[in-house]
């Protein structure tokens, strides 16, 4: 099953393996613009296999980096350095997604190998932005409770990045409402204490998210699918949960969001999470089944034979990995000769292809 195409609207993925989004903080300059790097990185992971291969989260605007050295889409450079590499990726045949977001109050961040912690202004940093001024670590300076005007712009700068991403030749958009990011701050109550139409209960702090949604879909072409990643729980008492997960993918379904990439978490470093091969399923599961929308499995899935599992037993409809795909930019390759499937290899590649196993 795990190399059966997917359909969603006028795009379809070879087989059902994503190349999760991954931060790379790499971009030179500090002006967000793609580089060599990306190029490589990603089309490694295009001529491995992969159906859809998607690049790590790009911002909307210079303040909803993550860090000084992220990806971003807010100017025609930031299309045009992008567009070489949707190029190359369905040159390879596969599917290119871009995963667009703000990092709201995680924003301004170093990278992680330099010990990442807040970055200030003398390093290329600036003031976060969030929907209330409370920071995400208490050593960081509190971040500006956005205003009204501030939601407008971000909305605007959607938007516009959604129109740079049509323009660069991506095929699918995934919205980033997970981890902690901007759109989560809004969900969660651990994060959102406004006392305007965007905080309170759930209607309000859905809100920010469903007109995201209504901004990037109605400028998005109908013909191109569009996801959004969703942190299913913040596993603290009284944040974020699957319930309400559910009742927001209802009305996410109805705005015409066609995908759910079911992670969890990120909100506030209190989080207490068991992890274990395919620890997020069950959210992907539920939401598929109450929801009747497809879904992505995403989380410390590794192996085939638990990809395979987790699409024969209906609990997702797409295979979501990182840290696989960074140990190896051919993991489907690989993974089709493990599960006996004779899969096209790049004709660079052929004299390379091993037999498939005899079956006895």
């Amino acid at each position: 099953m795990l190399f059966e195409p997917l359909t969603q609207r006028g795009v379809t993925s070879r087989n059902r393996v994503m190349v999760s989004p991954m931060c790379q903080y790499s971009c030179e300059g500090r002006d967000g613009l793609a580089t060599t790097w990306h190029l490589v990185h990603l089309g490694q992971r295009a001529v491995g296999g992969a159906g859809i291969v998607a690049t790590e989260v790009s911002a909307v605007s210079p303040e909803g980096r993550i860090s000084p050295q992220d990806l971003g889409i807010w100017s025609p450079a930031h299309r045009d350095a992008l567009a070489p590499i949707t190029a190359f990726l369905k040159a390879q045949g596969a599917v290119p997604m871009l995963q667009m977001g703000h990092a709201g109050r995680k924003g301004s961040t170093g990278r992680p190998w330099m010990g990442g912690g807040f970055v200030g202004p003398q390093d290329g940093g600036w003031e976060p932005l969030a929907p209330s001024a409370i920071p995400f670590d208490p050593t960081w300076p509190a971040p500006r409770s956005m205003t009204k005007a501030d939601i407008e712009k971000t909305l605007a700068d959607f938007a516009g990045a959604t129109r740079l991403a049509d323009e660069a030749g991506f095929e699918m958009i995934e919205l980033h409402g997970a981890h902690g990011y901007l759109a989560h701050q809004f969900l969660t109550p651990l994060a959102n204490q406004r006392t305007d139409e965007y905080g309170g209960g759930f209607e309000n702090r859905t809100r920010f998210t469903l007109e995201m949604v209504r901004a990037v879909r109605k400028t998005w072409p109908e013909r191109k699918p569009l996801w959004l990643r969703l942190s299913c729980t913040d596993w603290i008492e009284g944040g974020w949960d699957v319930e309400q997960s559910v009742e927001l993918v209802r009305l996410l379904k109805k705005e015409g969001v066609d995908a759910i990439d079911c992670s969890s978490g990120g909100a506030d470093p209190r989080q207490k999470i068991t992890l274990g091969p395919g620890y997020q399923v069950p959210f992907s599961a539920r939401i598929r089944r109450e929801v009747k929308i497809t879904t992505a499995a995403v989380g410390l899935i590794e192996s085939p034979q638990l990809a395979e599992e987790i699409l024969f037993n209906d609990d997702a409809d797409v295979i979501v990995m990182a840290r696989a795909h960074l140990r190896d930019p051919y993991w489907t390759l690989h993974a089709a000769q493990a599960l006996g499937v004779d899969l096209e290899w790049p004709p660079q590649y052929q004299r390379a292809k091993p037999p498939l196993p005899v079956k006895v």
